[in-house]
């Protein structure tokens, strides 16, 4: 009886529930989501998955700057004394933000084309830009309704523009549209953000601008947007390498491959993440209480990460010639040494969201740095040999570095006579 109610306990958490929401979104969008890739591999060529991974490369990169600048966390983790006045001027500084975004990345299309020798580049990438003139309608109030852990909310915004997204993206791929198929989905699903967050949070734009304490949420949110961008560059580095040494066609199969192999995985991962955030912010004053919260959440992740992860692995050679087409077969060895890299990001994840939340993200940004060298140089290596050694190379840092970095910083952070203040900003 004492185990019942002791799991009971756990399974009515806070985090738990936040998790349910994301992970039963998450869990949507994969269903939705397989239908779609498999509809691609036999509609799309390796040509099309190629020239997609560069425009989405590209995109990714722009978006680091927005939703994953610091901003918003910020809004998340304010004390409500400043939560007004934070949450004014963060709307002011994302039109800054976005705005100026959407014109470097049109002009930037120019000199990608012109790397990749591929002028077909150029107006996708364009119209992907215009999703981040729709990002400032919402993004305050989306962190705010993630900082009241009303994550029900965001996992309608995930389904709805799941569904609406791979509908799009069947019909067009159907009509013989190749990349478009994918681009055009990106920018005609993003209103439904707009429309579902506005609508669930009485918070609205101030009529006069300010910057009222712009220098603390930049503060807070230099250090996030240097681990964002160096995590981003790890993310898409291979293919950036691989598409100029081995061209678009290798990169068509590497891409398919990683997004075939992890999509599952980083799905569940995102949605653990975006529940552990808050959930840790909520305590981060009290060490105790962060500690308890912390190793409870991580046993959580761990325990639902590595049976899918060895899952997905060890069954490539069976699920993607039936559900993807014999074509991708050469893809499998690739497919399988990349899902095994994910092993190490529920430990890294978790551990980065952390030390945001008790305001060391300095701590972060320095191993980010690092890690990124060692990784570029590892692909940069490994390319002369093929695509098969560049996700050799992957699995190799991903499993020895991550880890090693997240037990010394979790370390440092509960140690028993910590010698900082968990509720201190760095300044």
């Amino acid at each position: 009886m004492l185990i019942f109610k002791k799991l009971r306990h756990i399974l009515s958490g806070q985090f738990i529930r936040n998790f349910g929401w994301m992970g039963g979104a998450e869990l949507a969008n994969r269903v939705f989501r397989l239908g779609t890739t498999v509809v691609l591999a036999r509609l799309l060529t390796p040509q099309d998955y190629g020239l997609v991974a560069i425009v989405l490369t590209t995109n990714e990169f722009s978006n680091v700057f927005t939703l994953r600048s610091g901003i918003g966390s910020k809004i998340i983790q304010a004390d409500e004394k400043e939560l007004s006045v934070i949450s004014n001027t963060a709307y002011w500084l994302n039109w800054i933000l976005c705005g100026s975004l959407f014109t470097i990345q049109c002009l930037a299309a120019f000199p990608i084309a012109l790397f990749y020798h591929n002028t077909q580049l150029i107006l996708p990438i364009c119209v992907t830009a215009i999703v981040y003139l729709m990002l400032p309608f919402f993004l305050v109030q989306g962190a705010l309704i993630q900082r009241e852990n009303r994550l029900n909310i965001f996992a309608l915004c995930n389904v709805t523009q799941s569904l609406i997204g791979n509908i799009l993206t069947i019909a067009l791929a159907i009509m013989g549209l190749g990349m478009w198929a994918i681009v055009l989905p990106i920018v005609l699903s993003t209103p439904v953000w707009v429309v579902i967050c506005r609508r669930s949070h009485t918070w609205r734009a101030p009529k006069s601008i300010s910057f009222a304490h712009w220098q603390k949420i930049a503060r807070f949110g230099t250090n996030i947007l240097g681990v964002e961008l160096l995590t981003k560059l790890r993310s898409n580095i291979d293919y950036l390498i691989i598409g100029h040494f081995l061209g678009v066609d290798a990169l068509g199969i590497y891409y398919f491959a990683f997004n075939a192999g992890l999509g599952i995985s980083m799905n569940v991962l995102g949605a653990f993440t975006s529940a552990l955030y808050p959930h840790l912010c909520e305590v981060r004053g009290d060490l105790k209480q962060l500690k308890q919260r912390f190793f409870s959440s991580l046993k959580t992740t761990m325990a639902v990460m590595f049976p899918l992860i060895l899952a997905q692995s060890s069954l490539a050679p069976i699920y993607v010639p039936i559900i993807f087409g014999q074509k991708w077969v050469s893809a499998i060895p690739i497919l399988t040494i990349i899902c095994l890299s994910a092993l190490s990001y529920p430990l890294y994840s978790s551990t980065n969201s952390l030390l945001t939340a008790v305001n060391k993200t300095h701590v972060t940004l320095r191993f980010s740095l690092i890690y990124t060298m060692i990784f570029a140089l590892a692909i940069l290596v490994a390319v002369k040999w093929g695509i098969l050694w560049v996700a050799a190379s992957v699995l190799t840092c991903q499993l020895l570095l991550p880890p090693a970095y997240s037990i010394s910083a979790i370390r440092y952070v509960f140690a028993k006579h910590s010698s900082f203040s968990l509720a201190e900003e760095k300044p």
